[in-house]
């Protein structure tokens, strides 16, 4: 840490200010938060200062500039790269991962690849609080490059055999990245938390287009905000099973969206509609799924995460091959949506249809083995 006095007056003050109890905390500004976080991200703040910082930050909730601030040290510490496409999807996951059903997810890009839809999705190999199966492990289980460059993932994107990729939190925002142990030791879920899905990477020459999940009502709302200060053309918020960008396929649903960086609408979703008839909300765990424990940990749930994510893994190619279930549904419903909500198709069950050709045709699959490559 860089010992400097004007640094350690900035964060006395903050913390002065935001960690004095429900009644009595302030609110910070729109630059102190900038500058706060950019003195964590680059090492110039002790740790416990950082610890305070963003926990007190989360326990008096944040308010907009604040988060807009968080948001802007973090897109200042983000590796952009604009690809060579007009349009860029960003599939964005809960970065702790899923631990209740297996992911379809992370082989929702193949697919809208073969739809024509440039789409990137990101994540870490492991994060607290749920310690998850991530879109990483997933994709890496299944033979996919994951420690891309944003340069490599581009070039990935704007390649029409392949047309999608992965990228790490550990390649795009390295300083970022280097505090997951200190989340792991606040525990709770801090700010970064919301933030984590809203860096962009990956753009489009000129659209950049989010989508991703969220649980709690207040949320669309708030990430619809920073996704229109973090320049997103549009953005597309699901309700989804665990957090993700996958509705139930069980019952009905809500989604947000905006357009043109406008005022976010909502649209009610039926599965039925799409000529989806699930028992289940999402492709369940295996029975024979080995355990593991967590001592402690009330969050976690005690599966063996790479048993789990080499299941999802088999699960998904399987699906591009043509099993029918759970995981081919939650491809349809979700690509669908996002089709959808690209005004490629003028309603959802159109949209459908064109995810199920994709993937009856083998499309699907052959922009998934494209990149599967190392090169």
């Amino acid at each position: 840490m860089n010992d400097n006095s004007e640094n350690e007056v900035l964060m006395r003050s903050i913390i002065q200010r935001i960690a004095t109890g429900p009644e009595l905390s302030k609110d910070i500004t729109q630059e102190e938060a900038r500058k706060g976080l950019e003195l964590i991200l680059g090492n110039r703040a002790y740790p416990v200062q950082a610890a305070i910082f963003l926990i007190a930050l989360r326990m008096k909730r944040e308010s907009d500039d604040e988060m807009k601030g968080l948001l802007d040290a973090l897109i200042g510490a983000t590796a952009t790269v604009v690809a060579d496409v007009d349009e860029v999807v960003a599939i964005a996951d809960p970065y702790d991962g899923y631990n209740r059903t297996l992911p379809a997810s992370p082989f929702l890009p193949p697919v809208l690849a073969a739809c024509g839809v440039h789409a990137v999705t990101e994540g870490v190999n492991s994060m607290g609080p749920k310690y998850g199966v991530t879109h990483h492990r997933v994709l890496a289980a299944a033979g996919v490059p994951v420690h891309l460059t944003p340069a490599e993932t581009a070039r990935r994107l704007a390649d029409e055999n392949i047309g999608w990729s992965y990228i790490d939190q550990s390649q795009f925002c390295p300083a970022l990245f280097g505090l997951l142990e200190l989340r792991t030791q606040i525990v709770k879920r801090p700010s970064l938390t919301t933030l984590d899905v809203l860096c962009g990477p990956v753009r489009g020459k000129l659209k950049t287009h989010l989508v991703t999940g969220y649980v709690h009502k207040p949320y669309p709302r708030i990430y619809a905000m920073l996704a229109r200060h973090a320049d997103f053309s549009s953005a597309l918020l699901v309700r989804g099973v665990e957090g993700g960008v996958v509705p139930s396929l069980r019952q009905e649903g809500k989604c947000f969206f905006y357009h043109s960086r406008g005022e976010e609408q909502s649209i009610d979703l039926n599965p039925l509609e799409l000529g989806i008839d699930q028992s289940v909300r999402a492709a369940s765990l295996p029975e024979n799924l080995p355990k593991s424990s967590r001592p402690g940990d009330e969050i976690a749930i005690a599966v063996d995460i790479e048993a789990t994510a080499q299941a999802a893994a088999e699960a998904g190619i399987n699906a591009l091959r043509g099993d029918v279930g759970p995981i081919r549904d939650s491809l349809i419903y979700s690509g669908a949506l996002v089709l959808w909500h690209l005004r490629r198709f003028g309603d959802l069950k159109s949209a459908s249809e064109a995810v199920r050709m994709a993937l009856d045709s083998g499309k699907a699959l052959a922009h998934f083995e494209a990149g599967r490559s190392q090169k």
